[in-house]
C-alpha cells in the first residue's frame, strides 16, 4: 500500500516529536529506536523508511527543535531592541518552568553531552541552530565595550544553555535556583542603570 506524501511527512513528524520527548527525559542513550517508535504509536519496522539510523534521528531532532523553538523564544519580541529585548529573551529561557518541564522544555541540557560524541551531521545541525539564534540576537542587541556583537550573542547562548544544563543537573538543591539567578544577573548586568531622582 502506497501512502500519500502528506501521510509520510505526518508520520515523520510523529516520530520526531516522540524522539524529542524521550531525548528530553532519557537522553540519547535512553531513547532506543524501539521506545521512540512505541511512543509514536508505530512499529519498529517503519523507522527506517524515515531515518537511516538513530544518529540521523538525533540530527533531525536537533534541527526540528531549533525550528520550532525559534518562534517560542523570539515570538512577540520582534519590535524590541537592546536591553529591553535581552531582558525578555533571557527571562523567557532562564526560569524554573523551563528547567522543570521535561515534556516540552529545552532539549539542549539533555543531549549536549551526547552531541560532543555525535556524528558531524548532528554537530552541524547544532551549529546551524545556534547560528540562527546568534543572528537574531545580533540584529537586536549591540556589542559592548571590548566585545563585538557576535561575541556577545555567542556568550549569551553559551551561558543560557550552560546555566540551564547545570540547573537541571542540580534540580531540587538550592544551587539550582541560584544558578538561574546568577546567569540572569550576569547577562542583564549591561542594561541601563536605574533612573535616579535629582534633588
Amino acid at each position: 500500500m502506497r501512502y500519500a506524501p502528506e501521510h509520510k511527512q505526518a508520520t515523520r513528524e510523529r516520530i520526531l516529536s516522540a524522539a524529542e520527548t524521550l531525548f528530553r527525559k532519557e537522553g540519547f542513550a535512553g531513547a532506543s529506536v524501539e521506545r521512540v517508535m512505541r511512543a509514536a504509536g508505530l512499529t519498529v519496522g517503519g523507522f527506517y523508511a524515515h531515518f537511516a539510523s538513530k544518529d540521523s534521528l538525533l540530527t533531525e531532532s536537533v534541527r526540528a527543535f531549533f525550528q520550532h523553538q525559534h518562534s517560542r523564544w523570539l515570538g512577540g519580541l520582534e519590535e524590541l531592541r537592546g536591553a529591553e529585548f535581552l531582558n525578555h529573551f533571557v527571562r523567557r529561557y532562564l526560569n524554573q518552568n523551563i528547567r522543570d518541564n521535561m515534556e516540552t522544555g529545552c532539549i539542549m541540557p539533555s543531549v549536549l553531552s551526547d552531541l560532543t560524541r555525535a556524528t558531524p551531521e548532528s554537530r552541524e545541525a547544532l551549529a546551524e541552530g545556534v547560528e540562527g539564534l546568534v543572528a537574531a540576537l545580533r540584529a537586536r542587541v549591540p556589542g559592548a565595550e571590548g566585545v563585538t556583537g557576535r561575541q556577545r550573542a555567542l556568550a549569551t547562548m553559551a551561558l543560557l544553555f550552560g546555566a540551564m544544563t547545570l540547573a537541571r543537573a542540580t534540580k531540587g538543591l538550592p544551587l539550582s535556583d541560584e544558578l538561574l539567578e546568577a546567569a540572569r544577573a550576569s547577562l542583564l548586568a549591561g542594561g541601563p542603570p536605574p533612573t535616579r531622582k535629582r534633588h
